[in-house]
């Protein structure tokens, strides 16, 4: 084995750890194949994620609410994701369990998955997902239809590693932009003092076939008097 790849992967940070909870009746009841909570983990997979644990619960707040609380408690998962009930029915109540436990919204993720989904259908601005932090654990609403969700998740899974890192208190700081250029500062000199006049430039001298003012042709010599003509 090539010992530069085994120090490469020795000195690897440790994939970002998920936990994925479907949220749907049908699903926990066994009516229903989940397809959801697999497309989520197919996607972190392949991002190169780990995925610690996948179940099916039922749309009952509690539950939910239940739930989110024990995997936020989780020092082994980093964000948890749910897929399914986030729309406006009355038994969508996954962001309102996940609302009531969260300590710190992130209201940007969430529409950058609401705007995603709106380039497929209008109906995506409908969705009532919300991001949020508990502890040190990230919460991600995911819709419940396959596609939805992962055409939700594949527009942010870039930018949720360095949301945990921030939440984990592992500031990553981009390298700092290069000063702009100040103008030469000019010397003291050169800076009128108060009541001073400001000094006046001199004009440039004349060039070889320039005449200045002060100059005056010269007049044309006359014979003396009394010389023949």
């Amino acid at each position: 084995m090539n010992p530069a790849a085994t120090r490469w992967r020795a000195d690897a940070p440790p994939p970002y750890r998920a936990a994925i909870v479907t949220v749907s009746d049908t699903v926990s009841e066994g009516t229903r194949e989940d397809q959801s909570g697999p497309a989520v983990r197919r996607l972190l997979e392949e991002a190169g994620w780990a995925v610690k644990s996948t179940e099916a619960i039922p749309d009952d707040f509690g539950l939910i609410r239940e739930r989110l609380a024990a995997l936020a408690a989780d020092s082994e998962v980093d964000v948890v994701f749910t897929t399914g009930g986030t729309g406006v029915g009355p038994r969508d109540r996954t962001p309102d369990a996940t609302t009531s436990i969260m300590e710190r919204s992130l209201p940007g993720v969430a529409e950058v998955m609401r705007r995603e989904g709106y380039k497929k259908t209008p109906l995506a601005a409908l969705s009532r997902g919300v991001v949020g932090v508990k502890g040190k654990v990230l919460l991600v609403n995911l819709p419940g239809s396959p596609e939805g969700a992962a055409d939700s998740l594949q527009a942010v899974v870039g930018i949720l590693p360095h949301a945990i890192d921030v939440v984990r208190g592992e500031l990553v700081h981009a390298p700092p932009a290069p000063e702009p250029e100040m103008p030469a500062t000019p010397s003291p000199a050169d800076v009128p003092q108060e009541g001073e006049p400001a000094p006046v430039s001199e004009p440039p001298a004349p060039g070889p076939e320039e005449s200045t003012p002060e100059e005056v042709a010269e007049p044309e010599s006359k014979p003396p008097e009394g010389s023949a003509s």
